[in-house]
């Protein structure tokens, strides 16, 4: 069941809860996203983090950790099929991840970590990078490069870049669809579009916490789908008021099939 790299020319979908959770949640969406895989011509990616690093507040819910949450996304890949991503955000985590995993990605917020992107890029894995929400396209161009200098395997799949929106005044982001062009040329990699991080309000929720409008999220990705997008990111969960992470700006479990199906005739009715 080894994965070779993001598809070309396939509409692919990474999607998954926010963070590991308990093995019934976590299994509960890997067999509906693997019930779901033959209709994206990509393919799915499970996606989940065993640490949220980068919350807004001390005391917001982080995940299992490194080896608990490898160990659970071990369970999911084995009962599902489905390949598996999980972020990494120290460069002393990538090896340990890679043993389980078949995609590493790099938060947004450490999209210019040398050291953490030349090591993901060390462990042969596929590598998503996800643009920095204050950078221009074309500087994510930098990233790609220090990917593909450090990989141990070189192919045209093995990085992707990720737009999640960029920070527009206070508290609220915005997605330019010039920017899927824009980040194709300067990057010659795959861009994939994140639908649900992209409706994030940032510290706009209770206590200070992120909060999000995610009735937002089926016009921004068929959207997307338009303009020629490789792939799309979107994080799901049956309860998303109850998830434990980012629930203000997930798409409920059961609105993702008939968001794909109307995703998949735009992508390919739009395609040259």
């Amino acid at each position: 069941m080894a994965y070779h790299g993001f598809p070309a020319g396939k509409l692919f979908l990474i999607a998954g809860p926010c963070v590991v959770e308990d093995d019934a949640l976590n299994l509960r969406v890997g067999e509906a996203l693997a019930s779901l895989a033959d209709q994206l011509p990509g393919g799915v990616i499970y996606k989940a983090s065993f640490d949220k690093a980068n919350r807004s507040n001390a005391g917001a819910a982080r995940g299992p950790g490194m080896h608990e949450g490898l160990e659970a996304l071990r369970r999911v890949r084995e009962a599902t099929g489905l390949p598996v991503l999980t972020d990494v955000h120290l460069p002393e985590q990538c090896a340990a991840a890679a043993q389980v995993v078949d995609v590493l990605q790099i938060p947004a917020f450490l999209c210019r970590q040398t050291d953490l992107l030349e090591a993901a890029a060390a462990t042969g894995k596929p590598v998503n990078i996800k643009k920095g929400q204050w950078m221009h396209p074309e500087g994510m161009a930098g990233a790609v490069a220090k990917v593909r200098a450090a990989a141990t395997s070189a192919g045209p799949g093995s990085v992707a870049v990720t737009e999640r929106g960029t920070f527009f005044g206070y508290g609220d982001l915005v997605v330019d669809m010039r920017a899927f062009e824009r980040l194709r040329a300067a990057t010659h990699a795959p861009v994939i579009f994140d639908g649900t991080h992209s409706v994030q309000q940032p510290g706009r929720g209770e206590g200070g916490s992120s909060g999000g409008a995610r009735e937002h999220i089926p016009t921004l990705v068929l959207a997307a789908a338009a303009a020629g997008v490789d792939g799309l990111f979107l994080e799901t969960h049956p309860d998303p008021e109850r998830a434990p992470s980012d629930g203000a700006n997930m798409l409920p479990l059961d609105a993702l099939p008939a968001l794909l199906r109307r995703v998949v005739r735009v992508w390919e009715a739009a395609r040259p």
